[in-house]
């Protein structure tokens, strides 16, 4: 990590919090601190802004291939010095670097996939009623976009949202998570070494709450896109509307992993835990309650608690680890009290339950599988966003459908069968907005990423993700 580099990017320039303040950055993996890096406030956050108002219409005025070649540059050095990104990602972090290190290549795919689909912004050309007039209608950038990222995967959700916005001509004011902004920061690197021209992407850290105040109340900020929590995203929401300000929200999920008896017990078992556990459980599309029918329940169980209970705990950087720590403390009691209330109200742990106590210090918890699961626990209704994995039954395909969309959450399913009819029934009855047919890592740069119901607002990555930044014009010529 180049301590230079380590901190805010604010109109082509490396620079301190103006008020001289630093936060230090903590692994998950000891409790000791990585690096302090500078935490911003009003000030920088409005200097930010008003660099990206700035550049607009110099960035907008470029064409798509222009604004292509830097994107694709930036893609190139992302793989390039993937390594220390990913390293560094799962230092601050917590998650293991196999895991950080295909973070890091998916959001280089999303630069590149953003630099070639801008090029596809295309407007059309409207016949006319009468013979006197022409119409057409074209693309046009919303302007300055404000990005907000969660912790869990800072340069993936990031990317999501930077590449399509910069492809589609519009400036960027980016804020990474307060306790992970390291690997973002060695991201915009390589924008800056791509080329990209001083005020058209800033990323400035510090408070939450005061970046939210000042980009609901700044005019030159156009649209703002938000992954994170859903009661943040109806706040948002709510203050938008002051200034009509676009949105794009990915928010909770509470995804069913819904089990046929069809399938290969052993490979259902191991796919349906590397959804579950993966970054322990951190995950906005992690399973939250796994649906196995009667006929098959029993093995399942057996051969998932087995699964669960060879997976290895350890730092992300050592390559025997299956699973790191979690990401902080309110991280860890959040998942205790989930356990906490499910073994109150009768559930039966089946494998870990508890903190690890191998490690002197960390944010660890072990694996964990729950049966004898009651309606009335949290854990069938809220995002657990840690790693308990709950079985629950089913026994035919409408319990099925009805038992999924039993939530206010609509971001993603996943339903293992190997029967056509089976998967096309419940793909079309399931309501959400990323279904997993035997696949429980679903996303990819080329492909619509987003939620129904009250899992958010649009769609990220895909030509959707594209036109999420662009305005449509209409313009009519009187002959």
């Amino acid at each position: 990590m180049q301590q230079e580099r380590m901190r805010m990017y604010i109109n082509g320039e490396w620079t301190d919090a103006t008020s001289g303040r630093t936060l230090g950055i903590i692994n998950p993996a000891n409790e000791e601190v990585i690096l302090d890096v500078p935490y911003g406030g009003p000030e920088d956050y409005r200097r930010a802004i008003e660099a990206a108002g700035q550049a607009q219409p110099r960035w907008a005025a470029m064409t798509a291939h222009e604004r292509g070649v830097i994107l694709k540059k930036v893609a190139d050095l992302m793989r390039g010095r993937l390594e220390e990104i990913a390293r560094t990602l799962t230092m601050e972090e917590g998650k293991t670097l196999v895991e950080s290190r295909g973070e890091i290549a998916q959001s280089a795919n999303n630069f590149e996939w953003m630099a070639e689909q801008a090029k596809r912004a295309y407007g059309e050309i409207i016949p006319p009623a009468v013979s006197n007039k022409r119409h057409w209608a074209i693309k046009h950038p919303v302007g300055v976009c404000a990005t907000i990222a969660p912790w869990n995967f800072p340069v993936l959700l990031q990317a999501r949202k930077v590449a399509p916005a910069l492809a589609a001509g519009c400036t960027v004011v980016a804020r990474p998570p307060s306790q992970a902004p390291l690997s973002t920061m060695l991201t915009f690197q390589c924008l800056d070494d791509a080329g990209i021209p001083a005020g058209v992407a800033n990323l400035v850290t510090g408070p939450p709450g005061a970046f939210t105040d000042e980009i609901m109340t700044n005019r030159i900020v156009r649209k703002i896109s938000f992954t994170g929590s859903t009661e943040v995203g109806k706040e948002l929401m709510r203050r938008a509307s002051d200034h009509l300000k676009r949105l794009s929200l990915e928010l909770g999920g509470h995804a069913p992993v819904i089990v046929f008896p069809d399938v290969d017990i052993e490979q259902a078992a191991k796919v349906t835990a590397v959804g579950k556990f993966r970054n322990n459980g951190q995950v906005c599309i992690a399973p939250n309650r796994i649906y196995v029918h009667d006929a098959v329940r029993k093995n399942f169980t057996e051969a998932v608690v087995e699964h669960t209970r060879s997976l290895k705990l350890g730092n992300g950087l050592d390559p025997q680890t299956d699973i790191g720590p979690m990401f902080e403390e309110r991280a860890l009691l959040n998942t205790v009290s989930f356990l906490e209330d499910a073994r109150s109200r009768g559930a039966q742990i089946l494998t870990g339950g508890r903190r690890a106590t191998q490690f002197e210090r960390g944010y660890w918890f072990e694996p964990t599988v729950i049966d004898n699961i009651d309606p009335s626990m949290r854990i069938t209704c809220e995002e657990t966003f840690g790693p308990i994995m709950p079985l629950m039954r089913f026994d035919n395909v409408e319990e099925a459908i009805r038992e999924g969309n039993n939530t206010t959450y609509g971001l993603a399913a996943y339903v293992l069968t190997n029967d056509l009819r089976t998967a096309i029934r419940m793909a079309e009855g399931l309501e959400f907005g990323v279904i997993g047919i035997n696949d429980t890592v679903p996303a990819t740069a080329h492909t619509p990423f987003g939620g129904m119901k009250e899992s958010g607002i649009g769609r990220e990555c895909s030509h959707e993700g594209l036109e999420a930044y662009l305005e449509t014009k209409y313009i009519s010529i009187g002959m």
